[in-house]
């Protein structure tokens, strides 16, 4: 099954815990505090396969999770990373943040990356604390959270080639002819369903990627028919292949029929009209076609090649200045840069402050992290919890906005009275 679009949700591993311990050795006095660090959360990475074409993974599955990393112990010993989440997915795979809608990244390169979701840092062990004053700390700290999000991927096939027309113009047909690629092929419109790629080899053994698009029809640039489905495949083809049914078995105009589809790509992406085309004159072998090849020809500045796809007349031609044309154009040309990535920096407030019935809900990343990574039971975490949100100012902001003895303060899953 092609599978084209697909909505996850990733989450990056936990950090360890930090842990408390003391040194409690005979012959060692005063051995101190040895607690030690967690170990840092696994990544969740995206790399593109040569060898995928289809988003089909991410049909039934849609919650990825790396491993957590391992807690610290004592004697100093640092808990062990988590093992980072490998996903692969097609080369030309966009993805995208679905809170933002911003672009992340662009694979168009065999074994590209992307991390996606951080891990979080391990904790630090009570040994991180100790200082002049305090030379046996009792703190610690928990793991960070990996960071978590929701994202889209779209695939843009990375064909070289693009076969573009109406419904029973005969690119299925056509691209059987061409490469080792065999569609399903009938005489009913819609038959593909999704596009088929196909290798095709020249009389030098030089190669290059076709795909046959399925049918586009008046209106495709708004969604109508499959448009929206399969225009975005058409996208990063270097040269279009304008496939008509010369002989109009289907009771159209094929000269019509090329004006329609030069007016459907132009509304979807103007830019789209400035490939190098050829204008496929298909079903040459039907009587009715040859009055009609020379209507095509009347085409300004593109070529036109009158094939058979049934008995394959013409096909070796086509291919031959199909790779022509190919060799003109660099191939970073239509693929780099069709996704603008974006990478935002923005200045992080420590906290937000709403008051929601009666209660002050606290939020934002910085504050949030704080309290998943106190250890409240302990009673110097307690007070370290203390002296990092006085420092941050939230107290001041809290008086600022008239809160009162007794009233009730929110962060997160962590609810308390407010105190002077």
């Amino acid at each position: 099954m092609f599978i084209d679009h697909a909505k996850i949700y990733v989450k990056g591993g936990d950090g360890g815990n930090g842990v408390v311990a003391f040194r409690r050795e005979k012959y060692v006095p005063l051995g101190g505090p040895s607690g030690g660090d967690g170990g840092r959360g696994g990544n969740v990475i995206f790399v593109a396969d040569e060898g995928l074409s289809t988003l089909m993974d991410f049909k039934y599955k849609k919650h990825f999770k790396a491993k957590r990393g391992s807690h610290g112990q004592g004697k100093n010993m640092h808990g062990a990373g988590g093992e980072d989440l490998i996903i692969k997915v097609p080369v030309g795979t966009i993805i995208r943040d679905d809170d933002t809608n911003q672009v992340m990244a662009d694979l168009i390169e065999p074994q590209q990356q992307l991390i996606v979701a951080h891990g979080g840092r391990g904790g630090k062990g009570n040994a991180r604390f100790a200082t002049s004053a305090n030379k046996a700390p009792s703190v610690a700290e928990n793991g960070e959270p990996g960071e978590e999000r929701w994202i889209r991927l779209e695939l843009k096939l990375l064909a070289d080639v693009g076969l573009v027309g109406f419904p029973n113009a005969g690119k299925s047909t056509l691209i059987s002819r061409m490469s080792a690629a065999r569609p399903k092929i009938a005489d009913y419109p819609f038959t593909t369903l999704v596009p088929n790629l196909g290798v095709v080899v020249t009389k030098n053994k030089d190669a290059f990627v076709v795909a046959d698009i399925p049918g586009l029809i008046e209106g495709a640039h708004e969604g109508a028919g499959l448009g929206h489905e399969f225009l975005r495949h058409i996208e990063r083809n270097r040269v279009l292949l304008y496939v008509l049914d010369t002989a109009e078995t289907e009771g159209r105009d094929c000269w019509q029929d090329y004006e329609t589809l030069r007016e459907e790509l132009q509304k979807y992406r103007p830019e789209l009209l400035k490939r190098p085309s050829i204008i496929v004159a298909n079903k040459m072998d039907l009587p009715e076609s040859a009055d009609n090849l020379e209507k095509l020809r009347q085409a300004p500045d593109i070529e036109v090649h009158p094939i058979s796809a049934a008995t394959g007349q013409g096909i070796q031609e086509l291919i031959e200045k199909t790779w022509q044309l190919l060799a003109e154009i660099p191939r970073e040309e239509f693929i780099a840069g069709d996704e603008v990535v974006m990478h935002r920096f923005e200045d992080e407030q420590p906290f937000t402050i709403e008051i929601v019935d009666g209660v002050y809900e606290v939020s934002g990343k910085r504050i949030e992290k704080l309290v998943a990574m106190t250890k409240f039971d302990l009673e110097e975490g307690l007070q370290r919890f203390q002296r990092t949100i006085e420092m941050m100012g939230l107290e001041d902001e809290l008086k600022r906005m008239g809160i009162k003895e007794g009233d009730t303060v929110r962060i997160k899953d962590l609810e308390f009275d407010y105190s002077e």
